[in-house]
């Protein structure tokens, strides 16, 4: 059993990170791959959807904060570089649900900012959905082996919840798709995966979780990456692999080369979320597929 103190600051840092996810809110959805023609002598319309991985939680500066929303998150950056009119409407704590729906009652649905002369829509969507910042959460070890634990154990016990929740939720991801074309019919969509939070057995006691579990939480995230590729392939969508990108630059690997932020972030962003340096990369890959 896990000592009292381990587990009341596992708790808290818990509870940090998890606040963050649940802050916000906003719809997501996604555009047609087969755009119009340009608009002769006027900017993209581009369109961001999605949720915190889009939004970008604490990152300087913060120009939406109901939704903890950056002016530099990977949406502006890929404006900015393609010379777009940006509307972004994502969202920390975003679900599908909230495409259509008003989260926390207040805030527009986020299909409401696709129009038919959108030209491009960009959007991440899924961990909120299948509960994966909590589940990640529930593989923190303070303690080495055999103190403590192990979340890969659990899951396997039970018959792996979060596995079997990412494969229900992928035709609901496919639906939004067909959403976003209905919407906005002349625009292209990018849908950007999640990122390589962790190496290859990990890196404790960096980040505080078992190799083992390491390497489970990084094939959940690969899995729900895994449905966003194979249902943007299926409903005419540009598939970004930010995973790809950001190999190299997780969060066991020096503070100044992380594009993910750990447990306890080094740089001003929220935990397990890109930091500013991932999301000029991640703006990047972005900007590179919308341009086909």
């Amino acid at each position: 059993m896990r000592p009292s103190r381990t587990r009341t600051t596992t708790t808290a840092i818990m509870a940090a990170a998890l606040s963050v996810c649940l802050l916000g809110a906003a719809p997501a959805g996604a555009a047609s791959s087969e755009s119009a023609p340009p608009k002769a002598d006027e900017p993209l319309e581009y369109v961001a959807i999605g949720d915190s991985f889009a939004a970008g939680p604490l990152i300087p500066h913060q120009n939406q904060l109901s939704c903890l929303r950056s002016d530099r998150n990977y949406p502006a950056v890929a404006a900015e570089a393609l010379g777009a009119r940006l509307t972004d409407v994502s969202c920390s704590g975003a679900k599908v649900s909230d495409f259509s729906g008003r989260q926390f009652g207040l805030l527009p649905p986020q299909y409401e900012a696709l129009k038919p002369s959108t030209d491009l829509v960009t959007l991440t969507i899924g961990g909120n959905d299948v509960n994966l910042v909590a589940t990640a959460l529930g593989c923190v070890n303070l303690l080495p082996k055999p103190t403590g634990i192990s979340c890969a154990d659990t899951a396997a016990s039970k018959g792996d919840p979060t596995a079997k929740a990412i494969d229900a939720w992928s035709a609901t991801f496919g639906k939004a798709l067909d959403e976003v074309h209905r919407r906005a019919p002349n625009a292209k969509i990018v849908v950007a995966g999640y990122a390589t939070y962790i190496r290859e057995d990990g890196c404790w006691p960096t980040q505080p979780v078992w190799d083992k579990d390491g390497n489970y939480l990084q094939a959940r995230v690969n899995q729900l990456n895994g449905v966003l590729a194979k249902q943007s392939k299926a409903h005419h969508a540009t598939y970004v692999d930010t995973a790809a990108v950001s190999a190299g630059h997780d969060t066991c690997v020096a503070p100044s080369e992380r594009y993910i932020e750990g447990l306890l972030p080094t740089s001003v962003a929220a935990p397990l979320h890109p930091n500013a340096r991932g999301m000029a990369a991640f703006g990047t890959a972005v900007a590179r597929a919308a341009r086909g």
